[in-house]
């Protein structure tokens, strides 16, 4: 128990390092279709979940739960989270495509005026400061999405002209899909400007903290260009809203799971069972809430073995058997049936299946684990 908390504490000192007082996440990036095929919650489900920028914890009030706690370290992502909530609770749903930056606007700041009294105070004081960024849409003001734009504006239009970004995304077969790619697309502009841009230098400055990257030990440029290219031969790519942001700069008709219409009504009769805390998962079980399913986003990405052992123990202390818990590798393979055999069992069927369609295509995989 001693050494499991020393190494959360370890985990905890990451907020010396990387900068929280600013949104480095304006839309959630895990894929929240294959979150909730995965998890497959019944009703009356209690949730963890790592907040970010809310997407996934809004999605998961689509279970009918008791309850889904955001958890994030960063007060700014709950102020995001709050701000979109507020949305939901006081906007019909073309006003909340406006309003968030899904749709083209010219009175963010007045809707703004009319919901802010519904946000906690020190949220609505925190947008109160922001509202260039309300105006402009708050979608677009990550810095992970800002690492985007710069990417579509100052690489990818020396690369390939908006028509050839067009029939990349365009209906085709998989046969014409993989001709476009090896034949049209994989440039040698593209191979090169793309591992250049996405390099862990580049990539840790305008991106990602590159202290979110100190447990990385493959090429990132490498790694994420073979995603890349697994994806981009794929019919999915079609399709797929994070590509269709990242190559287009929105989402365009292929919206994420929290904001397609069909979810709306639901979404917003459940808002009153999101609940925010700022701190760390382990900051959560300390509330006393017997969890049952977990959203752990890719929080172990950060840690050394030992810190993920720790934090690992950390969730068997808090857990019961049958709690369902799902989260995803990007770079760095963490997984808790493989740390703590006795105490896990891992979904490795279901886990690859999902992996297949994961739209966030530039992960290593999508893991499914129950206590046992």
């Amino acid at each position: 128990m001693i050494a499991a908390k020393k190494k959360i504490k370890e985990t905890e000192a990451l907020t010396e390092k990387v900068r929280f007082d600013l949104i480095r996440y304006a839309n959630c990036w895990e894929d929240a279709d294959v979150l909730l095929r995965g998890l497959n919650a019944t009703s009356g489900g209690r949730f963890l979940s790592i907040g970010s920028a809310g997407d996934n914890s809004f999605s998961l009030l689509t279970t009918d739960p008791e309850l889904v706690m955001a958890v994030d370290v960063s007060e700014v992502q709950l102020f995001l989270i709050e701000l979109k909530k507020a949305a939901f609770r006081c906007l019909e749903y073309e006003n909340v495509l406006n309003f968030l930056g899904f749709r083209l606007c010219h009175k963010r700041l007045s809707t703004f005026d009319l919901i802010k009294n519904t946000m906690p105070t020190a949220a609505k004081n925190y947008w109160e400061t922001q509202r260039t960024q309300i105006e402009e849409g708050v979608i677009y003001q990550g810095k992970f999405e800002n690492y985007f734009r710069l990417f579509r504006t100052k690489i990818l239009k020396y690369i390939h002209k908006d028509t050839v970004v067009d029939t990349l995304i365009a209906p085709k077969s998989l046969e014409e899909q993989e001709q476009f790619y090896d034949k049209i697309w994989n440039s040698w502009k593209w191979k090169a400007l793309f591992k250049i841009f996405f390099s862990r230098a580049i990539m840790g400055k305008y991106g990602r903290d590159k202290a979110f990257m100190n447990e990385v030990n493959v090429s990132v440029s490498e790694f994420m260009f073979d995603k890349a290219a697994t994806h981009f031969k794929n019919p999915l790519a079609q399709n797929n809203y994070f590509l269709h942001f990242i190559l287009k700069g929105n989402f365009g008709e292929h919206l994420p799971h929290y904001m397609r219409r069909e979810n709306f009504e639901m979404i917003r009769s459940r808002l009153d069972c999101l609940q925010t805390l700022k701190g760390y998962a382990e900051d959560a079980f300390k509330t006393k809430v017997d969890f049952n399913y977990l959203n752990l986003s890719n929080i172990f990405e950060y840690m050394d073995e030992q810190t993920f052992k720790g934090v690992a123990d950390n969730i068997i202390e808090h857990t019961t058997a049958g709690t369902q818990i799902a989260y995803w590798n990007l770079m760095v393979s963490r997984k808790l049936h493989q740390i703590a055999k006795k105490d896990f069992k891992g979904d490795v069927e279901v886990s690859e299946e999902l992996r297949k369609v994961d739209k966030g295509f530039f992960y290593q995989g999508f893991q499914l684990d129950t206590r046992k």
